[in-house]
């Protein structure tokens, strides 16, 4: 597909949220890609795994992942009246504060999915019924909210809002699909419109907008179970659009790596990888392949090198090589799961029965697992809240229950 692009290239000035060294602010992390820049961390766990820092109650019900920044773990969770924002201490994971209700709970599979955004004193979260709202990273009160249906003209899909919203310069971005735009971007300190897709009009899925400067132009790469797509961060346009289709629940994040993007998904999909081609004034897309050796469900994969790791449907843990889209190891490992990267290893989370974790080497030369304990306290719910590594800690959400394991070399 093609697609004009101005003939004057914007030099990009600007960023996702900044992060401190250590801290985990957005979904999947600073740059939303799953990697953790820290050093210094275990190479090896003992038999029962790295010891426990410290344990909080009082999550809710959900399957949102964590934030981390500023001194302060960020989550959400449905309490008996409605979705709330809540905010524990890094030192010991003691409650700082929770916000009112932003909406109301349940959903198919009940609880939020969102993981909370935290950037320059501001908390962004999406409930699962479409509730959006910017609270006080201090204190958890609103500065102000906005509905993805009433506001956008927006509909979820049958598993609910799923997303965790991009905090990119002034803006804030969201993906309420539909007729009147499928991605919107607000102005991050009042809520104001700034624009909305009206090119591109696909509905929500379940995926997360992650930033490209590739071709010189901002601009936001989103998938749904019609197409992966990158919109003008100027204006909203659409840049450009590869037709795409899913089944049933379209969920993974994107990857990125200069011109490439790779995405998947399960229910017997699998994984594309595009190439963006600039050429004077247009972006075109190239479809390099498809194939079904990673369909990744929602634990999510990781670019490190060449390779991209993570969970398939069809074989357990896989490493491929990205651009080939060749098979280079899998394994079953501790079974279907999310996964997040840190200083040489993953840390592989099984989202059910014991909600197992492994440490496991990051490289293609084949599956090698370094420790792996079994999570205390599990809900005996399913285990999809991803794992984060923020300033030593591993930190696992299970329902109501975080878990803080220190991570670091002593």
């Amino acid at each position: 597909m093609k697609s004009a692009l101005p003939a004057l290239v914007l030099l990009a000035s600007l960023f996702i949220v900044t992060a401190a060294p250590g801290d985990w602010p957005t979904w999947r992390g600073p740059k939303r890609d799953g990697l953790s820049t820290e050093t210094g961390l275990l190479k090896q766990w003992s038999a029962g795994g790295p010891p426990l820092a410290w344990k909080a109650k009082g999550c809710g019900t959900g399957y949102s992942t964590v934030s981390v920044a500023d001194g302060r773990v960020i989550t959400m969770g449905d309490g008996p009246d409605g979705a709330r924002v809540l905010a524990f201490s890094v030192k010991d994971g003691s409650p700082l504060w929770q916000s009112q209700t932003i909406g109301k709970p349940g959903g198919n599979y009940p609880g939020t999915r969102c993981t909370p955004a935290i950037d320059d004193g501001l908390v962004y979260a999406l409930g699962q019924f479409g509730d959006f709202v910017c609270v006080e990273a201090m204190t958890g009160k609103v500065v102000w909210s906005k509905s993805l249906q009433k506001d956008f003209g927006g509909s979820h899909a049958g598993w609910n809002y799923t997303e965790s919203p991009l905090v990119d310069g002034n803006k804030v971005l969201l993906t309420p699909g539909g007729r009147q735009g499928a991605m919107v971007a607000l102005d991050k300190k009042t809520g104001a419109l700034l624009w909305q897709s009206k090119q591109w009009t696909d509905g929500a899925a379940y995926s997360s907008i992650v930033p490209s400067d590739f071709g010189g132009r901002r601009h936001y790469l989103q998938l749904t179970e019609e197409s992966v797509a990158g919109i003008d961060a100027a204006n909203g346009n659409l840049l450009w659009r590869a037709p795409r289709k899913g089944a049933v629940a379209v969920i993974p994040t994107p990857v990125l790596s200069g011109d490439l993007v790779f995405v998947t998904s399960g229910y017997n999909i699998g994984c594309n990888l595009f190439k963006l081609q600039r050429a004077g004034n247009i972006i075109a897309t190239q479809q390099l392949y498809a194939n079904k050796s990673m369909a990744d469900h929602h634990g999510g994969v990781i670019l490190v090198g060449q390779h991209i790791y993570g969970h398939s449907d069809n074989g357990g843990w896989t490493c491929m090589d990205m651009r080939t889209g060749n098979v280079v190891w899998k394994n079953n490992g501790v079974g279907k799961g999310a996964v997040a990267y840190a200083d040489g290893h993953f840390y592989c989370r099984s989202e059910s029965g014991n909600g197992t974790v492994a440490l496991v080497a990051a490289t293609p030369q084949g599956y090698q697992e370094k420790g792996r304990f079994d999570q205390a306290d599990r809900s005996g719910k399913n285990s999809w809240a991803h794992p984060v590594i923020a300033g030593g800690k591993l930190y696992l959400r299970d329902m109501d229950v975080l878990l803080c394991y220190d991570v670091k070399q002593k």
